[in-house]
């Protein structure tokens, strides 16, 4: 490939393994580390423009995602890539892509480091880096998306979880035990909690924001719902864990 292009893989392909989006739900392990993407010795920012917050070359304003933006851009992309209906996944990829244009940035996964990469949209044409538009490499965020802080814990918090939920299957049935796995997807990506630690604030949360926009649930599941959220303390008890 040319030095001066970089061919940019947004495939988020669904396969076996944490890392993926098959029928496992993902680790959402935050890592969290944000560095610069590009070839080549990053530019360092002169005083003048840490203060002014513009391009050194071209004196625009630099308009970066704020550390809540790339959070959340970040929440989004593991939700797509453990939603269990394709069309959730990508009504979650519309949104964080949504989210970062507010900015002129553009997101894409990395495939072969697991990254959250976030790009200037100047610097993309037709799914290539430029790197002879990069100005200032600073600009572009890159997120780990399999970094160790995190993982650990998210494990043990989502295998409580999916017991709960077989749980609920065996003794319930399995319009309860895939409303019961909608909870647990919310719980372990949003709060990092059991379901059957779940406060009633986020059990209404689930309930009347999450569920509706996310769980793509049968009418038979629907109408069960906050039964089968109700469930998780019946069966809860009898699964070990954090």
């Amino acid at each position: 490939m040319p030095e001066e292009e970089r061919s940019v893989d947004d495939g988020e392909q669904r396969g076996g393994g944490p890392a993926a989006e098959n029928d496992d739900v993902i680790a959402a392990e935050t890592g969290g580390e944000r560095s610069p993407a590009a070839d080549g010795e990053p530019t360092t920012p002169t005083d003048e423009e840490r203060s002014t917050g513009t391009d050194g070359e071209s004196g625009a304003e630099v308009d970066s995602p704020a550390e809540e933006t790339v959070e959340e851009a970040e929440r989004l992309t593991r939700l797509a890539r453990e939603a269990a209906v394709e069309a959730a996944a990508e009504a979650y990829r519309e949104r964080r892509d949504d989210l970062v244009d507010d900015h002129d940035y553009t997101a894409r996964v990395r495939q072969e480091d697991d990254t959250l990469v976030l790009y200037p949209e100047e610097w993309v044409e037709d799914g290539t880096v430029r790197l002879e538009r990069i100005e200032d490499t600073d600009r572009a965020v890159e997120v780990s998306l399999s970094g160790p802080d995190h993982g650990a814990e998210w494990d043990s918090v989502e295998e409580a979880n999916q017991a709960i939920v077989d749980a609920v299957e065996r003794e319930y049935g399995s319009d309860h035990a895939a409303n019961v796995r909608a909870f647990a997807d919310f719980m372990s990506n949003h709060y990092l909690k059991r379901v059957d630690d779940a406060t009633e604030a986020e059990r209404e949360e689930f309930l009347t924001e999450y569920y509706r926009r996310n769980a793509w649930p049968s009418e038979a599941q629907e109408s069960i719902v906050a039964e089968s959220v109700d469930l998780v303390n019946d069966v809860g008890d009898d699964v070990p864990g954090p």
